[in-house]
């Protein structure tokens, strides 16, 4: 039986109405204007990116799926009209493992002959003032490498540059951040992943600012990348603890921090890592200044 939108609604209320139940909306973005802050010039072009690939190595793995969506946003971070949605597939001229055949629901004979348009992903990419991607250290590198002319631009993660806890949220999986904020969507395959961003970026946060202003702050703000160069095997559980990564390419420890922090990060490494009795072999950490254009790359 098919209910009408006036007994739909009527159950919906009567569901929400309790602490027993929660009703979760299946989530269409549509292309065209938002209908919010119609007075408030766009000024700003973003960009939600996606993509699936053959696997998780960035060096050796390839991208079978691509998917952008541009919209405009104003000074407030609300965004007034959404683009058209774009998808490519793309043969990686390889067998797909079954993992990834399981988790995309994409068969090798998907993607024979297929190609993504380098000139038009490109000139969309191009064309934002930032690129949003909710693990943009993985995506950056992958389309980077797969469309070299769209690099240097400004990347935003919504995974890890938003304080998701903080608003109320538990975790940071695209697919659960999106059904606490009420909706669902077919996860695992790039179009679909983009819309979650984008239905994401319009949520209200406790501050009163949309989550795209707060991305945006965040993500613009310059922070510093220490590097804990020449310092001893016996400190790395010290650094590990404080939150440092190991850099296997360069094998060494490096965090980055905001900008502001910065001076007591080095004087805490000087103290912790760089003291005679801890035996470094260099007088110091090495510091770079990192901007949102620099960063997830």
């Amino acid at each position: 039986m098919t209910m009408s939108t006036p007994e739909t609604a009527w159950l919906i209320e009567q569901l929400e109405g309790t602490s027993l139940h929660r009703v979760l909306r299946r989530l269409a973005v549509e292309p065209g204007p938002t209908g919010l802050d119609a007075e408030l010039p766009a000024t700003f072009i973003g960009i939600v990116v996606d993509c699936e690939t053959t696997g998780l190595d960035v060096a050796s793995d390839a991208i079978i799926e691509l998917a952008v969506r541009r919209f405009r946003y104003n000074d407030a971070g609300r965004i007034v009209e959404i683009g058209r949605a774009y998808s490519w597939r793309e043969d990686p001229r390889r067998a797909l493992g079954p993992e990834i055949v399981q988790l995309t629901g994409l068969h090798d004979i998907d993607l024979v002959g297929c190609e993504i348009d380098t000139e038009i992903a490109t000139g969309l990419l191009r064309s934002a003032s930032v690129v949003v991607a909710h693990n943009a250290a993985f995506d950056r590198k992958m389309i980077e490498r797969r469309l070299p002319a769209a690099a240097g631009l400004a990347w935003a993660c919504s995974c890890r540059e938003l304080d998701w806890p903080a608003a109320g949220f538990d975790g940071r999986g695209l697919g659960w951040l999106l059904a606490q904020a009420g909706w669902f969507h077919g996860a695992h395959r790039a179009e679909g992943d983009v819309d979650a961003v984008i239905q994401l970026l319009r949520h209200t946060m406790p501050d009163g600012r949309t989550a795209l202003r707060e991305l945006i702050d965040t993500a613009s703000e310059p922070s510093v990348l220490l590097t804990a160069v020449g310092t001893h095997f016996d400190v790395k559980d010290v650094l590990k603890a404080r939150g440092y990564r190991w850099d296997a390419a360069g094998r060494v420890w490096c965090r980055e921090v905001p900008q502001h922090v910065a001076d007591d990060e080095e004087h805490w490494l000087l103290s912790a890592a760089y003291r005679p009795e801890h035996r470094p072999y260099a007088s110091g950490p090495s510091l770079a200044r990192v901007t949102w254009r620099e960063r997830h790359a």
